[in-house]
């Protein structure tokens, strides 16, 4: 009968530690999104013979953003986000795509890739804003009192 009990803590025991094994197994696991363009492998070769806006939708796409101050560039970026259980996001394969538009032709192209781009930490303080008006919860609540119409009134 003693024997039969230790194989009983035994067996508990081993529960326990596949128990503890798979929630630490599952705290561990890494899961990477893409985010922005999802850009060809042999990117520097595709670009290379761009000359026209046209040219550069049709291969790459729209752009997601377009300089309004100084030359025009249209921006491309692309980066995979890695999640790594309780490690902090780390995002790599970054790639920008800048090119120069001058009217419809493309002036210039450059690619940037993880090495070229850098590191940008980003403060903790908050900026504060000129003439804003600082209100705690309550103010904020009694602000609100009376500026929202009933629905259906239309007003």
């Amino acid at each position: 009968m003693l024997h039969m009990g230790r194989g009983l803590v035994y067996i508990w025991g081993m529960k326990k530690f596949v128990l503890f094994f798979a929630v630490l197994m599952t705290a561990c696991t890494f899961q990477t999104k893409h985010r922005g363009y999802v850009f060809p492998p042999d990117l520097e070769t595709v670009v290379a013979d761009i000359k026209t806006t046209r040219q550069l939708t049709d291969e790459i796409g729209s752009p997601q953003v377009k300089t309004i101050y100084g030359d025009t560039v249209w921006i491309y970026y692309g980066a995979d986000e890695n999640y790594r259980g309780p490690l902090p996001l780390k995002y790599d394969n970054q790639t920008v795509l800048l090119a120069w538009v001058d009217g419809a032709r493309v002036t210039d192209i450059r690619v940037l890739h993880d090495a070229d781009l850098p590191d940008v930490i980003i403060s903790e303080d908050e900026t504060e804003i000129p003439a804003a008006i600082e209100l705690n919860a309550l103010q904020e609540l009694f602000n609100n009192v009376g500026r929202f119409s009933p629905a259906g009134l239309g007003q």
